[in-house]
């Protein structure tokens, strides 16, 4: 899942900052909605603006959090710890793993459903 890395848009710190920012919204919203719809009793809490913990009812936790002087977003999950790179455009917002070029979202949603013991699905909210 490797695009080609002409059609990868470079960003500055602004766009980083918006881009991440709508992530993090987003992560927010879906599991707000799934834990509302599957009642998954998690705890969703944002911590200085750039960081989300995600509590679930295992007591486990999975950490997102944007790393503007690299233009990456880390998560902390059981299965470990990820970085992902930018790899789109504005308009197509693409994340991708440093080691394994698999997608933030994606990758999101199998780490969450596989902590919350139920089918989780996380979205970007369209800004």
């Amino acid at each position: 899942m490797n695009p080609n890395k002409s059609s990868v848009e470079t960003i500055d710190d602004k766009q980083f900052h918006q881009l991440g920012s709508n992530l993090l919204q987003s992560i927010e919203v879906a599991l707000e909605a799934a834990d509302d719809e599957l009642d998954l009793d998690l705890d969703v809490e944002r911590q200085g603006g750039n960081v989300i913990n995600i509590r679930f009812r295992d007591k486990s936790v999975i950490v997102v959090n944007t790393q503007p002087p690299l233009h990456e977003i880390w998560v902390a999950a059981k299965s470990g710890g990820y970085h992902y790179r930018w790899a789109g455009t504005m308009s197509q917002p693409l994340w991708l793993d440093t080691k394994t070029g698999r997608e933030l979202l994606n990758d999101l949603t199998e780490f969450a459903s596989a902590q919350a013991g139920q089918a989780v699905n996380i979205g970007l909210i369209k800004s």
